[in-house]
């Protein structure tokens, strides 16, 4: 089974460093620009005969039809980003101060809760669980997801490669091919 996984392009919450899950933002301009720009220059694969899905946010949506048109799809929720609940739409220097946030993101970060929120635990876990079915239904997919969700699959896939969550995070419109027949994997 081969699955492609691809991030969304970027939103305002990107551009100013800001904390974005669970709130369902559109592309900024930028990031649309940026997805055209990039489409000229990436070769992304074909998606005939793919089975098509999304998170179903509004990013992963317009970078689909954006990157590919107007296909045919399923919109998978379990393939949405982490939630960070009461920090969810702020930035680290609106919070530096703040007892909850910083005990947040004090020690472990994948099992510390953001109030409100889930931990990365939590997010890694509901991903999982989507790709596993994903896998058990076997046809090759290609996925249009979100960055945290990207690395929480790649570093389960590819254990031995020892890469913590960011080091697999994709830049907005990259991400992965992966040949899970092969285990093995190339960047967009």
């Amino acid at each position: 089974m081969k699955l492609i996984l691809i991030r969304h392009g970027t939103t305002e919450a990107n551009e100013k460093h800001l904390y974005c899950g669970s709130t369902d933002l559109p592309l900024s301009e930028a990031g649309r620009a940026a997805l055209n720009e990039r489409r000229q220059t990436v070769n992304y694969p074909s998606i005939a005969g793919l089975r098509v899905l999304t998170s179903g946010m509004k990013r992963c949506e317009e970078t689909l039809i954006l990157l590919y048109g107007d296909q045919p799809h399923e919109m998978i929720p379990a393939f949405r980003e982490m939630d960070f609940g009461a920090f969810e739409m702020r930035s680290y220097e609106q919070m530096k101060e703040d007892a909850a946030y910083i005990e947040w993101i004090t020690g472990d970060n994948e099992a510390n809760i953001p109030p409100g929120g889930e931990s990365g635990n939590m997010m890694t876990a509901r991903v999982l669980t989507a790709l596993g079915a994903l896998i058990a239904d076997g046809r090759d997919a290609l996925l249009v997801t979100h960055g945290g969700v990207i690395a929480a699959i790649m570093a389960h896939l590819f254990p031995d490669d020892g890469k913590n969550r960011y080091e697999w995070q994709p830049k907005p419109g990259g991400g992965y091919v992966v040949d899970l027949a092969l285990n093995q994997y190339a960047a967009l």
